[in-house]
């Protein structure tokens, strides 16, 4: 896999070095077995947060077993501390076979992702979205008993609940999303327009969600006293937002 110097709109310049370097010492860990990196995520929506938002990467491998998977420890054990969670590793027949079964997933990697070396997987490549409905309906569903699970593993204490909004966020909008692919709208970039269209269009109070957005971008910082309101209302949209779709898909086809 051949790495360039590829530059990425809109993130800090030292993140741009940080993944240069980055991709050199993966392409020194795997050799030819490494036939493309990429980065997708906020960091290719343009939503990057410095400080807040991690690096998502997607590794594409001619094949895997222990050993190979193994060279990735030392590169891990440097770059977690630097915002890079671990990748993805798939193969190219991985991607073409598993899209029915991850249609959200691949989309949303599709239609947001920068190759910072080797070749684009998904170059002419289709996303079978015939689960497109049956993904939403589990994803908002599940989300709302883990966002209770999570709720009572923390014993409710606020420091908990300020963590865990931002991470219930970042993986309902891709949720809030499927609902626009569902429907037929427009799919947006933006997180607060997603948020919004969304809301307006199932006229559904999803105040709870922006705020939580807001909570991740560090625009707001609620007191002790305002905390359990904030998760309450989060709550309250998550559920309201998963019954509506449920009810859509015992009415009528949605796509």
């Amino acid at each position: 896999m051949a790495t360039t110097e590829r530059i990425i709109e809109g993130l800090p310049e030292d993140i741009q070095k940080l993944l240069q370097t980055y991709a050199k010492e993966v392409k020194g860990a795997f050799g030819e077995q490494l036939e493309g990196l990429l980065i997708y995520g906020s960091a290719a929506r343009g939503e990057y947060l410095p400080g807040r938002s991690n690096l998502n990467l997607m590794l594409l491998v001619t094949g895997y077993d222990a050993a190979t998977l193994k060279r990735y420890e030392p590169v891990h054990r440097r770059w977690s501390k630097e915002g890079v969670i671990t990748p993805l590793f798939l193969t190219d027949q991985e991607i073409k076979t598993s899209s029915a079964l991850f249609p959200l997933e691949y989309l949303e990697i599709q239609e947001h992702h920068r190759v910072l070396g080797g070749r684009d997987p998904f170059v002419g490549f289709h996303v079978d979205t015939g689960r497109v409905r049956d993904a939403v309906m589990q994803g908002l569903a599940g989300h709302v008993v883990r966002l209770r699970q999570r709720f009572v593993e923390a014993g409710g204490a606020n420091d908990a609940v300020l963590i865990l909004l931002p991470l219930a966020v970042t993986s309902v909008v891709p949720l809030l999303r499927g609902i626009q692919r569902l429907r037929g709208w427009p799919v947006l970039t933006a997180s607060d327009a997603v948020i919004k269209d969304v809301a307006d269009r199932v006229q559904v109070d999803l105040q709870g969600v922006h705020d939580a957005l807001m909570l991740k971008r560090g625009i707001i910082s609620p007191g002790p006293s305002e905390v359990p309101r904030v998760f309450d209302r989060y709550l309250q949209a998550a559920t309201t937002l998963a019954e509506v779709v449920r009810r859509w898909a015992g009415s009528s086809p949605c796509g």
